[in-house]
């Protein structure tokens, strides 16, 4: 993580975070330190502003302390695929087998960084990007806590684009309540975002989910009333059966406390995935394509000075130099999608996907989705939150053979989220018996993010 001096500088009037230090991820923009993304086609790159959320954190009092790592561009399940190399997993089992407390693995991607400097204690707590799943595997892998918002609450102006329709700030913390605080103060509408929710939507959303908390929250610690419905394609052949245990003791133990356990099927999440590599690649393709080696940004030399027909020579080497591999295949991938041989078949598919993923989750749940839908839900017979595993397995180890699928795999359980723009957060359940955290992943929603932050609080309290 890339550290700035501290310069001493007291406010006379306290603030919400005064002083508490809090990391930032590289592809988002700050004026004192680089915002490279981690790629060195922005390697020289100095802001010449700071991002709504970043500016929100300074007023608070905040003390910015470094640039955290992470996958180049956001693209990466694993934090791999960087010019300043993999991030590795700071957890430390207090169980562990004799051999496997020294097996480097992976904090996750793409947010790794971010996730890393939390769960060293390097400070309070960290912003990520999320598109699909990118704060929320790093929380499960390094055993913090990861929020991804709902689409639209958090600011992105300032953030380095990856997917537009998919990208969320996300927020790591050590607790829930580090989260609660970040969220707070950055959950504001930005009229500069051209894709912040409205401020009647954010209001009708907050209402409605206050109104449903009501019902089964209360200081007793009592969730009588709260309806968790667990999703039945989420627990994949892929999922590790070290997963499971964890799981169970986390659902038992809210059934214990009253909450009602509920089946649920989300049928079209099976192909949640596929759609959504189609969408974050063809996204990604366009907003690559402002990275030419002339506007900004790192560009080759060549001998050809002013001749305009050698300009094409120096776009592409400028490119395939610049980029990474992995980006580089999703530019493709994504180029490919859009092209009117295949746009059709690609494109335009997985837009209906992801309109099937919606309204499976609008199906479920007991509030109405206020941010595209005003008409109000009377289901009683929906749930308020989904309960399901963060990741198909613990943090993956860094080194030996790793097919190369597999990587995309580990979004299979946190993209549905993505694709409907809910707000979801990985929490820490019950540790494995050689130590390796796991996590649970509460959704709620659109606009429902104080009700997940309240069942997460809960899911804590059955730690301790």
């Amino acid at each position: 993580m890339q550290h700035r001096r501290q310069n001493g500088v007291k406010t006379s009037r306290r603030k919400m975070l005064d002083g508490l230090a809090v990391a930032i991820k590289n592809n988002i923009s700050t004026t004192e330190l680089p915002t490279t993304s981690s790629s060195h086609m922005l390697k020289e790159y100095n802001s010449p502003f700071d991002a709504t959320v970043v500016k929100l954190l300074r007023n608070s009092g905040a003390d910015i302390v470094g640039k955290a790592n992470c996958d180049e561009f956001g693209m990466g399940s694993m934090n791999l695929h960087s010019i300043h190399g993999a991030v590795v997993n700071p957890f430390v089992p207090k169980v562990a087998n004799p051999g496997s407390r020294h097996v480097k693995r992976s904090a996750g991607g793409s947010s790794g960084g971010s996730a890393a400097a939390v769960a060293a204690g390097m400070c309070y707590a960290a912003l990520g990007t999320d598109t699909g799943g990118s704060t929320r595997l790093p929380a499960s892998y390094c055993g913090i806590v990861g929020l991804k918002p709902s689409y639209g609450i958090i600011s992105r102006w300032g953030v380095v684009s990856f997917a537009d329709s998919l990208d969320c700030v996300g927020i790591f913390g050590g607790d829930v309540s580090a989260v609660q605080n970040i969220f707070n103060i950055l959950s504001v509408y930005d009229e500069r975002d051209p894709t912040a929710a409205d401020v009647e939507s954010r209001m009708t959303a907050s209402r409605a989910s206050q109104e449903r908390m009501e019902q089964w929250s209360d200081d007793k610690g009592s969730l009588e009333g709260l309806r968790i419905g667990i999703p039945q394609e989420y627990f994949p052949a892929e999922l590790a059966p070290e997963i499971l245990e964890p799981v169970r003791r986390t659902i038992h133990g809210l059934r214990s406390a009253g909450a009602t356990i509920i089946p649920v099927s989300l049928p079209s999440s099976s192909y949640a995935l596929s759609a959504y590599y189609v969408i974050a690649s063809a996204e990604a393709s366009s907003n690559m394509a402002r990275y030419d080696g002339v506007e900004y940004g790192f560009h080759v030399i060549t001998p050809y000075g002013t001749d305009i027909t050698k300009a094409s020579n120096v776009y592409a080497q400028t490119r395939s130099v610049g980029f990474g591999e992995e980006v580089k295949k999703r530019i493709l991938l994504g180029t490919y999608a859009l092209t009117a041989d295949a746009f059709d078949n690609y494109f335009l598919q997985a837009q209906r996907v992801r309109q099937l993923v919606k309204n499976d989750f609008n199906k479920a749940f007991a509030i109405s989705d206020y941010l595209t839908n005003q008409a109000p839900s009377h289901s009683k017979m929906g749930v308020d939150v989904l309960l399901h595993p963060s990741a198909i397995g613990i943090a993956p180890p860094l080194e030996g053979e790793r097919n190369d699928l597999d990587a995309y795999v580990q979004d299979v359980l946190t993209v549905p989220a993505s694709l409907a723009g809910l707000p979801a957060i990985s929490v820490p359940a019950l540790v494995r018996n050689d130590g390796w955290p796991v996590g649970v992943s509460i959704v709620g929603q659109w606009g429902c993010d104080p009700m997940v932050m309240k069942v997460a609080e809960y899911i804590e309290k059955l730690r301790d």
